[in-house]
């Protein structure tokens, strides 16, 4: 049913759109349940050996591994799937701020940030496998409308599968929050009952880092690139690291860290943002025989970015 309020999409993507209603309305209208995404791709070791060149537990450049390019029919590891299955729209189809507007709520929400998400594997996917990634809506949760800052999450549901086979290798969900404000009005939020570190990874996300990781995701989000945008557009000092990268760096670094474990699930929340050219430790721990919590914090201020717990396969 269309909005009776008059905030519709822009009208070259209005198709793309999902229509909340009012922006002030609690009870504005939810998205077609049915609203889907199907991507294809190919697990390419030379793709996979662009983000290992990126990433610091891979490149080679510390003490922690050499590097090793990626061998076809070798198991692809966690959360590496985040550097395939992009949406491929032409530039005009973008918002202004270079985001895609799949599965987006309409305007005034343009404000995009990653808010967390959960994955969970049951087969192996294979470097070098053909594979496709089913997405669909999961929910949208709309809050503080009552309070005048409102603001939409929107979940996805993602199914990855190898292709022309009905079993699902991967299940993930993945929410995005929409502002219709400027991000950054808020302090920190403090992060409490983390366990002491067991082990710990340090790195600094540099403007390459950046750019090479947006590339790899086919993201064109100022917020990523442009240092006046996040400044002046989006009120954050700098310009901030991607979510899934420090998703995926939690992932790589409990990987070096504990070899030959088997990863069930992860779920993961990002709490505060992380700021480029600051050093930022990953650390974790194994609270139990089948739960280990890891974190991203800012070297210097100690101000949590993410959190998350895996839970290994039993043995």
């Amino acid at each position: 049913m269309p909005s009776p309020y008059p905030f519709p999409c822009i009208p070259s993507r209005r198709e793309a759109c999902i229509d909340v209603g009012h922006p002030q309305s609690p009870n504005a209208a939810l998205p077609p349940a049915d609203k889907q995404l199907t991507l294809h791709d190919t697990l390419r070791p030379e793709h996979l050996a662009d983000l290992y060149i990126t990433l610091s537990t891979r490149d080679g450049s510390g003490s922690v591994r050499p590097y090793a390019p990626p061998q076809e029919g070798t198991p692809l590891s966690y959360g590496h799937h985040l550097a395939f299955f992009h949406p491929r729209n032409p530039e005009a189809a973008l918002r202004s701020d270079g985001t895609d507007t799949d599965f987006c709520p309409p305007e005034p929400f343009t404000r995009r940030m990653w808010a967390g998400g959960r994955m969970e594997w049951k087969r192996p996917l294979s470097v070098g496998d053909k594979a496709t990634a089913r997405a669909t809506i999961g929910a949208v949760t709309k809050k503080r409308f009552e309070k005048g800052t409102p603001m939409v999450f929107v979940s996805q549901k993602i199914e990855y599968r190898k292709q022309d086979s009905s079993e699902v290798c991967i299940e993930e969900d993945r929410a995005h929050v929409y502002l219709a404000e400027a991000g950054n009005k808020r302090g920190a939020r403090e992060v409490n009952g983390l366990p002491a570190p067991e082990f710990s990874f340090e790195y600094t996300p540099s403007p390459t880092t950046l750019f090479r990781f947006s590339a790899l995701t086919f993201n064109g989000h100022y917020i990523h690139l442009d240092k006046e945008y996040a400044q002046k557009s989006e009120g954050y000092p700098e310009r901030l690291v991607h979510g899934p990268l420090t998703a995926l760096m939690l992932l790589d670094v409990a990987t070096l860290h504990l070899p030959g474990s088997a990863f069930k699930s992860f779920e993961y929340r990002a709490v505060n943002p992380i700021v480029v050219n600051r050093p930022v430790k990953i650390s974790g721990a194994q609270t139990d025989k089948e739960t280990v919590v890891v974190w991203a914090e800012e070297t210097a201020s100690k101000v949590v970015g993410m959190t998350g717990k895996i839970t290994l396969a039993k043995a």
